[in-house]
């Protein structure tokens, strides 16, 4: 077990490369141990976008709901993390929404419990998981937004969207864009939204779909989180 310290990312890094390395030999990690934890460690938020009656958009070929995928790769995200010595908290790790007992303007009650949960932690980043649609079926890959002006949250996006660009499965070359969503801009912290695939085409959808596939978006994303760290790691 190691922690990742903020201030000492050049030498853990080194760590961070070895644990990549037995991972992708072992295909297991070993999560730390449950305690207290250390305020010097790196916080991430992870947001599971949708939930509840928010199913967000529907698989084209399965009708399997973004919502349900969303989560499944938090959490798989979250092992790597946490297996790393990094502090994660889950906007919501369930399939309900946030909205609590609320009968009115559900989905404003949801996003503004999630910038509640993103303002108490005080993170160092915060990534929301999505899937996309589009009106072509053809369109394909992942794509990491980011909020306008945030430089940051730029270097962030450009990291996970580069550990993406890499995967054999890319169907193309992405590049970051900006976005005026709500979970980029509701709080101070450097902001994500990574949009694994498209549920519009059947060729994302069948592999977003499986348990392996969903892994390695996990891996891929934690890969970017491990570079971004080692890049900006002068100035935290």
């Amino acid at each position: 077990m190691f922690v990742i310290k903020r201030r000492s990312f050049i030498i853990i890094s080194v760590l961070l490369a070895t644990v990549l390395a037995i991972i992708v030999c072992v295909g297991a990690i070993t999560l730390n141990p449950a305690g207290e934890m250390n305020s010097d460690r790196i916080k991430i938020v992870l947001d599971a976008g949708h939930g509840g009656v928010d199913a967000g958009v529907n698989g084209v070929n399965t009708g399997v709901k973004e919502s349900e995928l969303n989560l499944k790769v938090v959490k798989k995200l979250e092992g790597y993390l946490v297996a790393a010595g990094m502090e994660v908290t889950l906007t919501r790790n369930s399939d309900a929404g946030l909205y609590g007992i609320a009968t009115k303007n559900l989905k404003k009650k949801d996003m503004e419990k999630r910038r509640d949960i993103i303002n108490s932690v005080k993170p160092d980043l915060v990534i929301s998981i999505h899937m996309n649609k589009y009106s072509l079926s053809t369109r394909r890959g992942a794509q990491v937004f980011y909020k306008k002006g945030d430089e940051v949250g730029k270097v962030l996006a450009k990291s996970v969207q580069n550990s993406f660009n890499n995967m054999v499965e890319a169907s193309r070359e992405c590049s970051v864009l900006t976005g005026d969503y709500y979970i980029l801009n509701c709080s101070e912290y450097p902001s994500i939204i990574a949009e694994c695939g498209f549920l519009s085409n059947p060729e994302d959808e069948a592999l977003l779909i499986t348990d392996n596939y969903q892994d390695k978006l996990a891996f891929t994303i934690f890969q970017g989180v491990v570079d971004y760290f080692s890049k900006t790691a002068d100035n935290t």
